[in-house]
């Protein structure tokens, strides 16, 4: 793909879901939202992902002409769609006619028709059904100049444990074992005295039957993501079959952890999401940083722009408070996005349904059906600013510093049965991080331990409990040859079939950390400790510092320790350490921290590493993020407060091309410069 994200595309994207197969018997209804859309600056639309039971309204009898002039008219507008597959909401005809498309559950119980991704992705037919939708979709719109990219089914998810799944599940572990000797081996299965014969033996994890041998239960979430990842090849693959070259994408989740989205890397070309943050149940600067890290992930996937696929102008109707944005709320969560690397921003929905499910989601036209509402005036001025900001389009992040998020260690962690099996911090650990980085101006990509780490400078590692893809010979390597690692508690404690190291953990990095772990303590609800700096630290950490959750023990080596704990049997051991291995540094902290303690501490790495920041000062609540093209870097700043910060600009060098500020920015503003 060129520079650009979309092909030919010049400009970031404003739109999102269209469904205006409820509204083919108004036609008044689709003139009007032309109109409406054209007022708001909306120039793409998402269409086609629920719509197979219009697309064929009977098995082998296909219309499509409906679609194709709604694409047509909005192209002649200027405005381009992008085309869904339907395969996430089947007809009932196909559900009536082939039972085996539906799932069964981990009960052995087949599902009834309904939903959304209530179908096995293994069944022949279920396959065999959704290629030729597909391709009929790609002969007859995919080389139409109106769309600009394919959008493959809706919010893969879930599993089936159908005897078609069972068998498929065997042969991937026969494939990945290849004898049943290894896979008892590696499954430790002779503890309880479950040993297998023979792969035919094996079942998937049900509560009916095995649910605590650890691996069965990890081999059997890979085994659902490979399943899921094959299945959207397959649709791809129909697309090309069709004739269709355009893009493909698909809308990930936020924080969902039903599939590993990086095993997806290699079927998508563009990266996407839905992102529905819970505004105003916390602090908005806080849900704004937990929202960052999401973008980032989703950003981190492919490294390059992703698109924001769906967010809500307004209210969900979904969550336990369908919460309604206040104002400037819709507008800083879009040009956060785009900060962070989106090159769209994208709702769900354009206009809201009269019935079933979401008929209450917001809309950015709502059932009133009028331009004069807060919602669509608010929509109208996230149009006109992204109509402004056409340049940053295509434009990248060139992070140095990672931070290590992996699905398969998060698997593996909450189904341990360790020294936590209630609240287990990682989400928790990794956002704390997070968190204390950002506030620094430094942009971050979050990666698993399939990716390298050679080309940043920090790598900060939360609770990476499970080792896999080689991730201790590249920490090793990346501090050997001057990397700063920030590595927590319960990390390095089991390989990749969940099996606990033998000899001392961190599992075989006991020398580039300088020291080891000798026991764990998991802290009742409202019990807590605390960390004390060590006179004279190098990194001059001087307050105390509040620990929950879980606290490590550890024997040092090398490592020189810069705080220890405050009390307790543990009284005087360390909490904090650091190890000068090789060209680099290997900092260990031992307790569950409170945010402040990575605030202080992160900074005093970063000071030290000598990691330049965007601006010299930064506010708290204030986030500031940098994309950059060859020609020009561009800083994003969002006070996220609910009143004006001061701040201040570079002096000289730099071009203001969005926003005010003279001497201070006022309460959820952005302001954008050109360096």
């Amino acid at each position: 793909m060129n520079k650009k994200i979309i092909m030919s595309q010049e400009r970031l994207l404003h739109g999102g879901d269209y469904n205006p197969e409820q509204w083919l018997d108004s036609p008044d209804i689709l003139k009007r939202d032309l109109e409406l859309f054209l007022k708001a600056g909306i120039n793409t639309v998402t269409m086609g992902m629920f719509s197979w039971a219009l697309l064929e309204p009977e098995e082998g009898r296909y219309q499509i002409d409906w679609l194709t002039e709604i694409v047509d008219q909005l192209y002649q507008k200027g405005i381009y769609t992008i085309l869904g597959t339907p395969s996430g909401a089947r007809p009932q005809w196909l559900a009536k006619r082939y039972p085996e498309v539906l799932r069964v559950d981990e009960k052995r119980q087949r599902n009834l028709f309904g939903g959304r991704q209530n179908h096995c992705y293994t069944s022949p037919v279920y396959r065999q059904k959704v290629r030729k939708i597909n391709v009929i979709l790609a002969k007859e719109l995919g080389s139409h100049p109106g769309v600009l990219l394919i959008h493959l089914s809706n919010e893969y998810g879930g599993d089936c444990h159908c005897p078609l799944c069972q068998e498929k599940f065997r042969g991937w572990l026969k494939e990945r074992y290849d004898t049943i000797e290894e896979l008892n081996r590696r499954w430790s299965t002779t503890f309880w005295g479950h040993t297998y014969q023979s792969f035919e033996q094996i079942e998937s994890p049900s509560s009916k039957g095995e649910l605590l041998l650890h691996a069965l239960n990890l081999d059997w979430k890979r085994f659902v993501t490979a399943q899921t990842v094959d299945f959207a090849a397959q649709e791809k693959k129909a697309i090309r079959d069709g004739g269709c070259q355009k893009p493909v994408t698909t809308n990930f989740m936020g924080d969902y952890d039903g599939l590993n989205y990086r095993k997806f890397k290699g079927v998508i070309d563009v990266a996407s999401w839905d992102s529905y943050p819970e505004w105003h149940r916390k602090p908005v600067p806080q849900t704004a940083a937990e929202t960052a890290f999401q973008h980032d992930f989703m950003r981190s996937l492919l490294k390059k722009p992703f698109l924001l696929m769906e967010s809500s102008p307004s209210s969900t109707n979904w969550q336990e408070v369908s919460k309604l944005r206040k104002p400037g709320i819709l507008h800083a969560a879009s040009l956060q996005a785009v900060a962070h690397g989106s090159d769209s921003v994208l709702y769900f929905q354009l206009r809201q349904s009269r019935g079933a499910s979401e008929k209450f989601h917001g809309a950015v036209i709502d059932h009133y059906g009028g331009e004069d509402t807060r919602v669509f005036q608010e929509v109208c001025q996230v149009g006109e600013t992204l109509g402004r900001l056409s340049e940053l389009a295509g434009t990248v992040q060139k992070p140095k510093v990672a931070l290590i998020w992996d699905t398969e260690n998060r698997w593996a962690l909450f189904d341990s049965q360790g020294p936590r099996n209630a609240g287990i911090p990682y989400k928790e650990t990794a956002e704390k991080m997070y968190a204390g980085m950002r506030r620094l101006g430094l942009d971050m990509d979050i990666i698993d331990m399939e990716d390298d780490l050679e080309n940043y400078r920090i790598v900060l590692i939360p609770m990476l409990y499970l080792f896999r893809g080689g991730i201790g010979d590249k920490i090793r390597e990346f501090v050997k040859n001057g990397g700063t690692a920030v590595m927590t508690f319960w990390s390095g404690v089991a390989d990749d079939t969940d099996r606990c190291f033998l000899g001392g953990v961190p599992g075989k990095l006991t020398d580039v950390f300088g020291l080891r772990r000798t026991e764990i303590d998991g802290l009742y609800e409202g019990e807590e400790n605390a960390a004390l700096p060590v006179k004279d630290n190098f990194l001059s950490l001087e307050r105390r510092y509040t620990c929950r959750n879980l606290c490590e023990l550890v024997n040092v080596s090398d490592a020189r320790v810069l705080m220890t704990y405050e009390k307790d049997f543990y009284k005087d051991l360390p909490v904090v350490t650091c190890n000068q291995y090789g060209k680099g540094k290997a900092y260990y902290i031992c307790a569950d921290m409170e945010q402040q303690f990575y605030n202080d501490f992160l900074e005093a790495v970063q000071k030290n590493d000598k990691i330049e920041k965007p601006l010299p000062d930064i506010p708290d609540g204030v986030e500031v993020t940098t994309r950059e093209s060859e020609e020009a870097t561009y800083v994003l700043i969002q006070n996220f407060n609910a009143d004006s910060v001061n701040l201040k600009l570079p002096d000289h060098g730099c071009e203001v091309i969005y926003g005010e500020t003279e001497g201070s920015l006022k309460g959820l503003s952005s302001v954008i410069i050109k360096i």
